[in-house]
């Protein structure tokens, strides 16, 4: 008798566990203006790391990947942020904010 209780209570607990998770999978968790402030900080974090690259070495990178002297939390803007070298120049491409990027507007 004891056995069938407690298989019981697991299976319910199981049950109520995975109602929840399904039910709060369908929801969308948005935070109005995270995309917008988070892609603006990645963008402006990747300006600042690129341009001390190129105070440092004469010239902007190649690729990313050169830069130097990179914290253990660049990598989520080196991840949010597409790079091209232009000639004398570059190009810098916001990918995505903090979940996507909607539209972005410097002002």
């Amino acid at each position: 008798m004891f056995n069938r209780i407690s298989a019981y209570k697991i299976m319910m607990k199981a049950s109520l566990i995975l109602l929840l998770a399904l039910s709060l999978s369908g929801c969308e968790f948005e935070v109005p203006g995270a995309d917008e402030t988070f892609g603006k900080q990645n963008f402006v974090s990747a300006v600042s790391i690129i341009e001390l690259h190129k105070i440092r070495n004469g010239a902007y990178p190649e690729s990313l990947k050169e830069l130097e002297f990179l914290g253990d939390w660049d990598g989520i803007w080196l991840s949010a942020v597409r790079y091209e070298k232009n000639g004398e120049g570059y190009n810098l491409y916001l990918e995505r904010g903090w979940v996507g990027l909607r539209i972005l507007n410097f002002q």
